[in-house]
Protein backbone atom coordinates (compact mmCIF):
# COMPACT_ATOMS: atom_id res chain seq x y z
CA UNK A 1 0.00 0.00 0.00
CA UNK A 2 2.77 2.44 0.90
CA UNK A 3 4.49 1.92 -2.44
CA UNK A 4 1.23 2.53 -4.29
CA UNK A 5 0.71 5.78 -2.39
CA UNK A 6 4.25 6.99 -3.15
CA UNK A 7 3.79 6.05 -6.79
CA UNK A 8 0.64 8.19 -6.97
CA UNK A 9 1.96 11.17 -5.03
CA UNK A 10 3.80 14.06 -6.65
CA UNK A 11 3.97 16.54 -3.74
CA UNK A 12 5.91 15.87 -0.53
CA UNK A 13 6.54 17.73 2.71
CA UNK A 14 9.91 16.61 4.05
CA UNK A 15 12.64 17.48 6.54
CA UNK A 16 15.45 17.06 4.03
CA UNK A 17 14.89 17.25 0.28
CA UNK A 18 18.11 15.47 -0.68
CA UNK A 19 17.60 12.37 1.45
CA UNK A 20 13.90 12.23 0.53
CA UNK A 21 14.72 12.23 -3.18
CA UNK A 22 17.27 9.48 -2.64
CA UNK A 23 14.81 7.39 -0.64
CA UNK A 24 12.07 7.58 -3.28
CA UNK A 25 14.61 6.83 -5.98
CA UNK A 26 15.78 3.74 -4.05
CA UNK A 27 12.24 2.31 -4.17
CA UNK A 28 12.62 1.91 -7.95
CA UNK A 29 8.97 2.68 -8.68
CA UNK A 30 9.57 4.12 -12.12
CA UNK A 31 8.81 7.59 -10.78
CA UNK A 32 10.48 10.55 -12.49
CA UNK A 33 12.19 12.18 -9.49
CA UNK A 34 12.78 15.60 -11.19
CA UNK A 35 9.01 15.91 -11.70
CA UNK A 36 8.25 15.57 -7.98
CA UNK A 37 7.76 18.66 -5.84
CA UNK A 38 9.32 18.86 -2.38
CA UNK A 39 8.81 21.46 0.33
CA UNK A 40 10.77 21.59 3.58
CA UNK A 41 8.59 21.08 6.66
CA UNK A 42 10.42 21.75 9.93
CA UNK A 43 9.91 23.50 13.26
CA UNK A 44 10.45 26.86 11.56
CA UNK A 45 7.59 26.36 9.07
CA UNK A 46 4.93 29.07 9.36
CA UNK A 47 1.17 28.80 8.83
CA UNK A 48 1.55 31.08 5.80
CA UNK A 49 3.92 28.54 4.26
CA UNK A 50 1.46 25.74 4.99
CA UNK A 51 -1.17 27.60 2.94
CA UNK A 52 1.21 27.39 -0.01
CA UNK A 53 2.26 23.80 0.67
CA UNK A 54 -1.32 22.54 0.78
CA UNK A 55 -2.53 24.36 -2.35
CA UNK A 56 -2.22 21.14 -4.42
CA UNK A 57 -4.41 19.28 -1.88
CA UNK A 58 -7.15 21.84 -2.44
CA UNK A 59 -7.04 20.75 -6.10
CA UNK A 60 -7.48 17.10 -5.14
CA UNK A 61 -3.85 16.04 -5.29
CA UNK A 62 -2.11 13.83 -2.73
CA UNK A 63 0.50 15.30 -0.42
CA UNK A 64 2.92 12.97 1.37
CA UNK A 65 4.57 13.83 4.68
CA UNK A 66 7.95 12.15 5.19
CA UNK A 67 10.10 12.01 8.31
CA UNK A 68 13.87 11.59 8.40
CA UNK A 69 13.47 8.95 11.13
CA UNK A 70 10.55 7.53 13.03
CA UNK A 71 6.98 8.62 12.43
CA UNK A 72 5.82 12.07 11.32
CA UNK A 73 4.18 13.72 14.30
CA UNK A 74 6.02 11.92 17.09
CA UNK A 75 8.76 14.33 18.23
CA UNK A 76 8.63 15.45 14.60
CA UNK A 77 7.35 18.54 12.71
CA UNK A 78 4.91 16.37 10.75
CA UNK A 79 2.29 17.24 13.35
CA UNK A 80 2.09 20.75 11.84
CA UNK A 81 0.92 19.34 8.52
CA UNK A 82 -1.53 16.90 10.08
CA UNK A 83 -3.09 19.64 12.21
CA UNK A 84 -3.42 21.89 9.16
CA UNK A 85 -5.13 19.09 7.22
CA UNK A 86 -7.69 18.49 9.98
CA UNK A 87 -8.38 22.21 10.31
CA UNK A 88 -9.08 22.52 6.59
CA UNK A 89 -11.12 19.37 6.04
CA UNK A 90 -8.36 17.48 4.21
CA UNK A 91 -8.45 13.72 4.71
CA UNK A 92 -5.56 12.31 6.75
CA UNK A 93 -4.43 8.79 5.85
CA UNK A 94 -1.76 7.39 8.23
CA UNK A 95 0.82 5.01 6.80
CA UNK A 96 2.72 4.01 9.95
CA UNK A 97 6.16 2.52 9.82
CA UNK A 98 8.78 1.67 12.45
CA UNK A 99 8.65 3.80 15.59
CA UNK A 100 11.76 4.06 17.77
CA UNK A 101 9.61 5.22 20.69
CA UNK A 102 7.37 2.17 20.67
CA UNK A 103 10.31 -0.09 19.93
CA UNK A 104 12.37 1.01 22.93
CA UNK A 105 9.37 0.46 25.21
CA UNK A 106 8.72 -3.09 24.02
CA UNK A 107 12.46 -3.84 24.13
CA UNK A 108 13.01 -2.45 27.62
CA UNK A 109 11.21 -5.03 29.74
CA UNK A 110 9.22 -2.21 31.34
CA UNK A 111 5.44 -1.81 31.29
CA UNK A 112 4.03 -1.04 27.88
CA UNK A 113 0.59 -0.73 29.44
CA UNK A 114 1.41 2.64 30.99
CA UNK A 115 4.11 4.95 29.68
CA UNK A 116 4.67 8.66 29.12
CA UNK A 117 6.70 10.15 26.27
CA UNK A 118 8.44 13.41 27.16
CA UNK A 119 10.14 14.17 23.83
CA UNK A 120 13.51 15.92 24.00
CA UNK A 121 14.89 17.00 27.37
CA UNK A 122 15.94 20.67 27.86
CA UNK A 123 19.25 21.77 26.34
CA UNK A 124 20.38 23.92 29.26
CA UNK A 125 22.09 21.85 31.96
CA UNK A 126 20.16 23.25 34.92
CA UNK A 127 16.78 22.67 33.28
CA UNK A 128 17.86 19.24 32.00
CA UNK A 129 18.90 18.09 35.48
CA UNK A 130 15.59 19.30 36.87
CA UNK A 131 13.76 17.38 34.12
CA UNK A 132 15.71 14.20 34.96
CA UNK A 133 14.76 14.47 38.62
CA UNK A 134 11.12 14.95 37.63
CA UNK A 135 11.27 11.83 35.44
CA UNK A 136 12.36 9.73 38.41
CA UNK A 137 9.75 11.36 40.64
CA UNK A 138 7.02 10.59 38.08
CA UNK A 139 8.19 6.99 37.83
CA UNK A 140 8.04 6.51 41.59
CA UNK A 141 4.64 8.19 41.93
CA UNK A 142 2.85 6.59 38.99
CA UNK A 143 4.80 3.52 37.94
CA UNK A 144 4.58 4.78 34.36
CA UNK A 145 7.57 4.06 32.14
CA UNK A 146 9.23 7.41 31.31
CA UNK A 147 10.41 7.71 27.70
CA UNK A 148 12.54 10.53 26.28
CA UNK A 149 15.02 11.39 23.53
CA UNK A 150 18.13 13.43 22.85
CA UNK A 151 19.87 14.93 19.85
CA UNK A 152 22.61 12.44 18.83
CA UNK A 153 25.56 14.77 19.43
CA UNK A 154 24.44 15.30 23.05
CA UNK A 155 23.99 11.61 23.89
CA UNK A 156 27.08 11.20 26.03
CA UNK A 157 26.45 14.39 27.98
CA UNK A 158 22.94 13.20 28.70
CA UNK A 159 24.25 9.82 29.85
CA UNK A 160 26.64 11.60 32.22
CA UNK A 161 23.74 13.58 33.68
CA UNK A 162 21.51 10.50 33.94
CA UNK A 163 24.14 8.46 35.76
CA UNK A 164 24.90 11.25 38.23
CA UNK A 165 21.37 12.53 38.86
CA UNK A 166 19.23 9.36 38.91
CA UNK A 167 19.22 7.00 41.87
CA UNK A 168 21.79 4.27 41.26
CA UNK A 169 19.20 1.47 41.48
CA UNK A 170 16.88 2.98 38.85
CA UNK A 171 16.57 0.80 35.74
CA UNK A 172 17.63 2.69 32.60
CA UNK A 173 17.07 1.40 29.07
CA UNK A 174 18.93 2.85 26.10
CA UNK A 175 17.98 1.97 22.52
CA UNK A 176 20.71 2.98 20.09
CA UNK A 177 20.42 3.17 16.29
CA UNK A 178 17.13 1.25 16.31
CA UNK A 179 16.53 -0.45 12.92
CA UNK A 180 20.10 0.48 11.94
CA UNK A 181 23.37 -1.39 11.54
CA UNK A 182 24.60 -0.44 15.03
CA UNK A 183 21.34 -1.38 16.80
CA UNK A 184 21.83 -1.90 20.52
CA UNK A 185 19.23 -2.13 23.30
CA UNK A 186 20.23 -2.56 26.93
CA UNK A 187 18.37 -2.24 30.26
CA UNK A 188 20.36 -2.21 33.47
CA UNK A 189 20.64 -0.20 36.72
CA UNK A 190 22.13 3.28 36.52
CA UNK A 191 25.03 2.05 38.67
CA UNK A 192 26.09 -0.32 35.89
CA UNK A 193 25.65 2.30 33.17
CA UNK A 194 27.98 4.52 35.16
CA UNK A 195 30.85 2.12 34.47
CA UNK A 196 29.82 1.35 30.89
CA UNK A 197 32.32 2.00 28.10
CA UNK A 198 29.59 2.11 25.45
CA UNK A 199 30.00 5.16 23.21
CA UNK A 200 27.11 6.23 20.98
CA UNK A 201 28.07 9.82 20.29
CA UNK A 202 26.25 11.13 17.19
CA UNK A 203 24.13 7.97 16.91
CA UNK A 204 20.30 8.22 17.28
CA UNK A 205 19.13 6.97 20.67
CA UNK A 206 15.94 6.71 22.72
CA UNK A 207 15.88 6.36 26.51
CA UNK A 208 13.47 5.20 29.17
CA UNK A 209 13.47 4.55 32.89
CA UNK A 210 11.02 2.11 34.40
CA UNK A 211 10.33 -0.90 36.54
CA UNK A 212 10.34 -4.59 35.80
CA UNK A 213 7.03 -6.37 36.52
Amino acid sequence: MVLDVVRNTSHFLVENVRTSRRFISSLKLGVEIPELQFEVLDKKTSHQQLDKFFAPAMQGKNIGVMSEAGLPGLADPGALAVAYAHQHGIQVVPLPGPSSIQTVVISSGFSGQRFTFHGYLPIQKKERIQAIKELESNLKKTGYTQVFMETPFRNMQLMKDLTTQLSQNVQLCVGVDLFGKQEYVKTQPVSRWKNSKKDFHKVPAVYCIGQFS
